[in-house]
């Protein structure tokens, strides 16, 4: 190991040692010693060899013998196992500034934080504002430094990306040659997370498209520039391709350059299997091009009904001749899982309501954090009456509207919830959620959730999971057990529609409705404007095949007023 690199792991030794709340002046000092050997003139390995490392100003015994180690060796023992007290992806923190060890550590502890993504969220629950020395200007400038981290990644929030996409779509949109155009991609199939965006469009004039597309103010840097396709970098990190083509290609490129890959082959297979040729061109019979006004005409000649983008995963979808009919916004009457400033939310009661009714919903569900998290304000059993008292009020006053008291309430360890039975009878609706102890073997979390799934008052299993995206893969389940015990107990799955979640995984979501599980899709809101989150939830129950009637959200006030009278009755 040349200098720089003794020097680096000292540095991180000095780190870990303040996350692990030593002594500051034993962190301090290799810290110091690390600097030492950067101005070396010579290199380590010759001190070492010479036995000369007592030389170094702050170098005694225990170090010399570390710094040999690493020399001799490569690795170094010690680090190893102050390493082994912290999650890998802790050390990410550090790449924020402002954040040294001290508010890393208060992260972690106070918070279990220990990634990126991790904290991100927490930032957008507003949860650093509850920590000593956080306030709401360091919140900011975090969040400004993960967003600065991110760009050089290569994967993306669908929210993020979609947003992007809409703007610079809506840019192009205002070129007067334009014919057609669309997004295309894993952003249109509805992917939870996305490499780049796609765009495909038709056009009198592809010279005059294709520079404004390059010529968009976000645009970072211009990759790529040609007639028929340009790539630009967004200075959010995002790649952007645009794709020209004549409008009788549009069909074809459109259905083609929105995937999947795995959907493409099984359509050129089956079109190959009619006497024909399908590429992103056309679809052929012999060197006839058949014309297509659409991607719908383009299924009709191959036998098929037209196929939903979220769909097209080579999952089934060529081999069913009719397509369920996919819930749709307009489907959902009310809103499940919203957050108050009773707990970690900065919204009344009233305003979380006032706001779901400009959202053309009829309904919306409280469901606040419980006792156990104390880290997001979670409801006394005294806060819990005073909340029963105001959602009485508003409903008295918004009389065409109706306010469901629920609760977030924590799934123990031992898979109990948090209240006592008295209190959980208080509540209309009850979500039972993992937030504590995610490290568990398939095993523990499945009996873990069972349990919690067999309480009589649960209604809904929150974000079954406990996974955020690009940050944590979440617990592993085995959903064949948890869907069986859902329609057992019936209870209802959460499709948890906050973007850094989006949890169930849409993969699973197929089997659950095959087996009769309900759904229900909630946007975790904890302010009013995170309502409009639910259209990331449908865009994933589509995914999963599922319809209105799979889905709670799509009944009205009095079809879940019946089955929650129903589930009581069988406590």
């Amino acid at each position: 190991m040349n200098n720089k690199e003794i020097a680096a792991v000292l540095d991180e030794i000095a780190v870990l040692l303040e996350l692990a709340g030593e002594n500051p002046f034993k962190a301090r000092s290799y810290s110091n010693v690390a600097r030492q050997i950067e101005q070396l003139e010579e290199p380590i390995e010759v001190l070492v060899a010479e036995k000369r490392l007592r030389t170094i100003k702050g170098v005694g015994e225990a170090l010399e013998e570390k710094i040999t180690e690493l020399v001799n060796t490569g690795r170094l023992s010690y680090l190893e196992a102050l390493r082994s007290k912290f999650p890998e992806t802790l050390l990410e923190l550090f790449a924020i500034p402002g954040l040294g060890a001290k508010r890393i550590k208060t992260l972690y502890e106070e918070l279990g934080i220990s990634s990126l993504g991790e904290l991100e969220y927490a930032c957008n629950e507003n949860r650093l504002l509850t920590l000593n020395r956080f306030g709401p200007k360091i919140q900011k400038n975090v969040l400004e430094g993960i967003a600065f981290l991110k760009r050089g990644r290569g994967l993306h929030l669908f929210s993020t990306a979609y947003e992007a996409a809409s703007c610079l779509l809506e840019h192009l949109k205002k070129e007067k040659g334009l014919i057609r155009i669309e997004i295309a991609g894993s952003l249109r199939r509805r992917k939870e997370v996305v490499k780049d965006i796609d765009i495909v469009a038709s056009a009198r004039d592809s010279t005059s498209l294709m520079e404004r597309f390059v010529s968009f103010e976000a645009v970072e840097k211009v990759v790529a520039r040609g007639d028929t396709k340009s790539s630009i970098m967004l200075k959010s990190g995002i790649n952007a391709d645009l794709r020209v083509v004549s409008d009788l290609e549009f069909p074809y490129a459109l259905h083609h350059f929105t995937g999947s890959k795995e959907h493409n082959i099984a359509m050129r297979q089956r079109a190959k299997d009619r006497g024909l040729k399908m590429n992103e061109y056309g679809l052929f019979r012999g060197d006839e091009n058949i014309l297509c006004k659409d991607e719908a005409e383009i299924f009709a000649q191959l036998d098929l009904p037209f196929i939903p983008p979220e769909l097209r995963e080579d999952m089934g979808e060529l081999e069913v001749s009719d397509l369920p009919r996919l819930v749709e916004r307009s489907d959902l009457l009310g809103v499940f899982h919203c957050h108050t400033s009773y707990s970690d939310g900065i919204a009344s009661v009233e305003e979380m309501a006032q706001a779901a009714v400009k959202r053309g919903f009829r309904y919306i569900v409280i469901a606040d954090h419980s006792k156990s998290a104390g880290y997001a304000g979670g409801l006394s059993e005294s806060a819990v009456a005073e909340q029963a008292k105001e959602i009485a009020a508003v409903n008295k006053k918004l009389k065409s509207f109706r306010v469901f008291h629920g609760i977030e309430s924590d799934i123990r360890a031992d898979g109990s919830l948090d209240y006592s039975e008295d209190v959980l009878s208080v509540f209309e609706i009850v979500i039972a959620s993992i937030h504590t102890k995610l490290n568990m073997t398939m095993e523990e979390a499945t009996s873990r959730v069972i349990k919690a799934i067999e309480n009589p008052y649960t209604a809904v299993l929150g974000h079954p999971t406990g996974r955020l995206l690009l940050s944590r893969e979440g617990y592993p389940l085995d959903m064949e057990r948890v869907f069986d015990a859902c329609v057992e107990h019936d209870v209802a799955v959460e499709i948890n529609a906050n973007p850094h979640r989006l949890d169930m995984d849409w993969r699973h979501i197929r089997r659950g409705k095959e087996k009769g599980v309900r759904f229900c899709i909630s946007p975790d809101a904890h302010n009013a404007e995170a309502l409009n989150d639910i259209d990331y939830g449908v865009g994933i129950a589509r995914k999963g095949w599922l319809e209105a009637r799979d889905i709670l959200n799509c009944w009205t006030v009095e079809e879940l007023e019946r089955w929650l009278c129903a589930k009581r009755a069988r406590r």
